[in-house]
């Protein structure tokens, strides 16, 4: 797949994490306030977004079915200087921001902060042409 397909294809799964992460939030919020929660959605998306970019975006580069945990686990940490980036932009947001969709606009602007680290990571790193 091209690079701008495969952007977009990134970027496009990037919106269905977005969907996973902010309804884990939202549902988890009350039990372990918005920070804690924030820790569990991030990471339910980022399995959310690793599993459909093997599928769809980087379907040529996946690993081999031994080695999917290894993938997983590689994606999990390469994704973590997007993570930075995104957790940083919600902290800040929330800060800023009052209101019902605070915590929602937080997660979108923290995913935006963090797509392009993320999308070199899994790129270059995860799912490298084999």
């Amino acid at each position: 797949m091209k690079l701008g397909r495969q952007f977009l294809s990134f970027a496009v799964v990037g919106v269905i994490g977005l969907v996973v992460d902010v309804a884990v939030l939202y549902l988890m919020a009350p039990l372990l306030g918005w920070y804690g929660a924030r820790v569990v959605s991030f990471l339910t998306a980022a399995t959310t977004t690793w599993a459909f970019n093997r599928r769809y975006t980087f379907a040529a580069r996946a690993s081999a079915e031994g080695a999917i945990w290894r993938e997983y686990l590689g994606y999990l940490v390469t994704m973590l200087a997007g993570a930075v980036l995104n957790y940083g932009a919600y902290v800040l947001t929330l800060h800023w921001v009052e209101g019902r969709w605070a915590a929602a606009l937080g997660v979108a602007i923290g995913s935006i902060a963090g797509m392009g680290a993320n999308f070199l990571s899994a790129r270059y790193l995860v799912f490298r042409s084999r």
